[in-house]
């Protein structure tokens, strides 16, 4: 069976992040399929201690601001040339969960989540289609009213479509990252990506789980 060869992006920011959920691991990276996640990568800000946001009683105990977060509000931008075909804003950025306590009715509420579809699994988000029939970038979890892309615009690659933010389901900020098929997000099928990288020989490169780097 022949493999499909993965798209070819750029990472959505810059500065330095770390890499989870990623399909260099396993596949399907999330561990499901649902949603066309199957190859689906997520992306956390960190400092230069790699720390998302410094420790505290209510990193340990509690929900936590997301504004503490070093990646909150840090822009966003294009991973490729394409037309916008969604584009959604107004999702609330919710509070951080870090802490195993606070993560416990979150768990609970996931399956309420998954009913509600794609708006509540996504928050925030814009789909770029790279050809009229796809592929489709869908880049989630965006900061509520940072969303600078409107349906039917052609955005170039790096150019702000947003920030990073909470919203959707997210346990801390960070940015999720997948490709599909189509965007009837019931059957929509997951495809592999790679990202730019002038550090790697050939110029392609996929982060895996816990695999810190800098995006210029």
């Amino acid at each position: 069976m022949l493999r499909t060869p993965p798209v070819v992006l750029r990472f959505p920011f810059q500065g330095r992040w770390i890499a989870e959920n990623s399909p260099a691991n396993r596949v399907p990276s999330h561990g499901t399929h649902l949603f066309g996640t199957t190859f689906a990568i997520d992306f956390v800000s960190i400092d230069e201690q790699g720390r998302s946001a410094k420790h505290g009683w209510r990193s340990v105990l509690a929900t936590e601001p997301p504004e503490v977060f070093v990646g909150y509000g840090a822009p966003i931008l294009a991973p490729a040339t394409g037309t916008i075909v969604a584009a959604v804003d107004g999702e609330l950025d919710h509070e951080a969960r870090r802490s195993q306590l606070a993560l416990i009715p979150y768990a609970l509420s996931q399956a309420r989540r998954v009913r509600e579809g794609v708006r509540a699994i996504a928050g925030n988000h814009v789909v770029i289609a790279l050809a009229p029939a796809g592929p489709f970038v869908l880049i989630a979890h965006l900061q509520r009213g940072s969303v600078s892309a409107s349906v039917g615009s052609v955005v170039m690659v790096g150019e702000n479509i947003g920030s990073c933010g909470n919203s959707g389901n997210s346990t801390q900020p960070h940015v999720h990252l997948q490709v599909t098929d189509s965007t009837t997000w019931p059957t929509a099928r997951g495809k592999p990506i790679v990202f730019e990288s002038p550090q790697v020989n050939g110029g392609a490169w996929l982060p895996r789980n816990g695999e810190a780097f800098t995006a210029v």
